[in-house]
């Protein structure tokens, strides 16, 4: 018989996972042991727990899946928040924990890493609401137990939580005998009735259009949400958590929806269909233009993965699956509803000894882009600077603005150039997130990546500037760092550093990444208060 982590580990390589990041800890040796004996895996360390978490994170957004391994109780809660965002976007984590042995935990005897008490369920229980399954194996479970928390996983496309006791870990299970799957499955009678409801009212409608969003991409649908667009005739745009989720460059795309705050012909459009299908859209803050968007309900069509809203009407045990299969068959092609043409803002007339401007920044950056880079962005002002530009076909957009934790996008580009290392990774972030993450660039050369990684230095936060009515209160100061000198530090040999504060020395340093062969670090200074139109209007917004 396999050991109860043999069991685990050969399922999950069974799923496609051959890296696993994390950070060692004696309560999780033998599992860390495993993974290090075992020649189909990679163990991938990371500088701390948090960033872990977030690498995994990006991991999955590439590879559909990925896996942790943390210790009890200070291992494990160091990753939570990483956890908590994969959870809140549905990306997919097998967060493994080493626990104490179940002898000690029978006496409740004290240890380390614990909270003093002698309880040993307290740091599941923290996890338990933001994993879709959570469980703790032994020998007699482990097969049961780990077919279960996969099926879930899988169906959820969400984290799941599995202990194992330090004792455990290395002991023969006692059974082989998988439980039979019990996957969900559409009620046939309410998918009919929801695809001919849909069918009926798109092709009604005077003017419609469709919002494809990011649960599209989480659940593997995007080829079959191109489809039901393709059937349709429609035009579609994106809301902001949903850039990139599908081709850009069609000439169906109109654009950013975001409220009041771009595009408004893009605004006025969609306001103004009397049928909008959205599918796997989150109506978050941000999504609604900080809650500027003017969308009737009731014209409202939202296709989620396991239920469909129409209008004020919910219809539950359909799946996203069945009813795009059902769309793509049954709609009626329109070819009388036109939205406008997604258009490239203008990249700005400057002096080559100009400083460098956020509106010539984020145009230089879009002009730099080629089909099938992976745009990693952290959830600051770069992420709003880059949203009006359509990206070159193939191009996935990484963000994680629903969660928004700053410092996500660091080591969450090391994940990602980890899953796609055949593809250009690039990562953008602000100095105040990276300040939080920035031993992760350490990894990058570890693995033999070529990141091209640009920091942007504004002297603080200068996406929290823009969200409060005072701009110079000083908590959105920080240390000012020579950000372009770290990689030497961090263990990088041959890449490309620079710094670049006028817009002559940027276009240089664009024209030398062009053809670039190695990894690339730039520290891009602009004034403080240099802000992209979008994050000026939300600004004013306020």
């Amino acid at each position: 018989m396999p050991t109860v982590i043999q069991y685990l580990l050969g399922r999950l390589k069974q799923l496609g996972i051959r890296d696993i990041f994390g950070v060692p800890g004696d309560f999780a040796f033998p599992i860390n042991n495993a993974i290090c004996d075992d020649n189909e895996l990679r163990w991938i360390g990371c500088c701390n727990e948090l960033n872990a978490a977030y690498a995994a994170d990006g991991y999955a957004r590439i590879n559909r899946m990925s896996a942790l391994s943390t210790t009890f109780g200070v291992g494990e809660l160091s990753a939570l928040c990483g956890i908590a965002g994969s959870y809140a976007e549905n990306n997919l984590v097998f967060h493994i924990v080493g626990i104490p042995k179940m002898q000690i935990q029978k006496r409740h005897a004290i240890v380390h890493h614990s909270l003093g008490d002698g309880e040993y369920g307290t740091f599941m229980d923290m996890a338990t609401p933001v994993v879709c399954a959570s469980t703790m194996l032994t020998p007699e479970n482990c097969v049961d137990e780990v077919e279960r928390v996969i099926e879930a996983a899988l169906e959820n496309r969400q984290p799941v939580y599995i202990a194992i006791p330090h004792d455990y870990v290395n002991a023969e299970i006692s059974s082989l005998t998988a439980p039979k799957s019990v996957f969900v499955k559409s009620d046939p009678a309410t998918l009919e009735e929801v695809v001919s409801i849909i069918t009926a009212k798109l092709s009604k409608a005077k003017q419609a259009c469709i919002m494809p969003g990011f649960l599209v991409d989480r659940f593997g649908l995007k080829d079959l949400a191109m489809a039901v667009i393709n059937a349709s005739g429609l035009p579609y745009a994106s809301m902001a958590l949903d850039k990139a989720v599908l081709d850009e460059t069609n000439p169906s795309y109109m654009g950013i929806y975001m409220g009041q705050l771009i595009n408004p012909e893009i605004q006025e459009f969609v306001e103004s269909c009397d049928c909008i299908l959205a599918i796997g859209v989150v109506m978050s803050d941000i999504n609604m233009g900080m809650f500027t968007a003017k969308l009737d309900k009731s014209r409202i069509i939202n296709i989620m993965p396991f239920s469909v809203h129409i209008g004020n009407t919910d219809y539950i045990n359909v799946k996203m699956l069945d009813v795009l299969e059902g769309l793509s068959r049954r709609l009626n092609k329109r070819t009388d509803v036109r939205g406008p043409v997604a258009k490239h803002p203008a990249v700005p007339e400057v002096n080559a000894e100009d400083t460098i401007t956020a509106d010539y920044l984020y145009a230089k950056y879009a002009e730099f882009f080629k089909p099938d880079d992976i745009v990693v962005v952290d959830s600051t002002s770069s992420f709003y600077g880059l949203l009006p530009f359509p990206l070159p076909k193939g191009v996935k957009f990484l963000s994680q603005m629903l969660w928004g934790a700053i410092g996500w996008a660091t080591p969450a580009a090391f994940g990602t150039a980890l899953a796609a290392p055949d593809r250009r990774v690039i990562l953008m972030t602000g100095e105040g997130s990276h300040q939080m993450t920035v031993q992760e660039i350490s990894q990058f050369y570890r693995y033999g990546l070529k990141p091209i990684i640009f920091v942007l230095n504004n002297q603080g936060y200068l996406i929290e500037r823009m969200l409060s009515k005072k701009l110079d209160y000083c908590y959105n100061d920080i240390p000012e760092w020579q950000y372009h000198k770290l990689p030497e530090v961090l263990g990088r040999n041959n890449w490309i550093t620079r710094k670049a504060t006028t817009c002559g020395e940027l276009d240089k340093i664009m024209r030398e990444l062009d053809t670039a062969k190695v990894g690339a670090y730039i520290e891009i200074v602009t004034p403080e208060l240099s802000a992209p139109p979008l994050m000026r209007a939300i600004h004013k917004n306020l």
